[in-house]
């Protein structure tokens, strides 16, 4: 198991977790992550969503943008980084990146991701 990206996963779950979809959100409640911001689930405008967070998120809080990393997660990202920096939200992006360099490219494939993790952690226990 990556120690680094275990660590880094109880890091941000003391932020604001924003993502794009509700499978998503259903991911990381999965791996124990309570505060998540779904920018895709009412019919809000996109600039709605935003003040929202903006109103979530106060100048001392950090918020952790885990859009996906396909060409629209990507550009969600940059938007939303853009504007929220604009307003003072201070960002957490470690774990983002540390997503990025184990090549999970879709956050809802996370939980998945970590279960095989943690078999494979399991069947090196027992061969030992």
């Amino acid at each position: 198991m990556n120690e680094k990206l275990l660590k880094e996963m109880d890091n941000a779950k003391g932020y604001l977790i924003i993502v794009e979809g509700k499978k998503d959100k259903w991911a990381l409640e999965q791996l124990g992550f309570r505060n998540i911001f779904v920018i895709h689930e009412t019919g809000k405008s996109l600039g709605e969503k935003i003040e929202q967070i903006q109103q979530i998120c106060s100048k001392k809080d950090k918020a952790c943008i885990l859009t996906d990393f396909d060409k629209k997660g990507k550009q969600m990202y940059l938007l939303l980084k853009s504007k929220l920096n604009e307003s003072g939200v201070r960002m957490y992006n470690t774990l983002r990146n540390s997503l990025l360099k184990e090549r999970i490219s879709h956050i809802e494939g996370l939980y998945k991701y970590m279960e095989k993790q943690e078999e494979k952690n399991e069947t090196r226990r027992n061969n030992s």
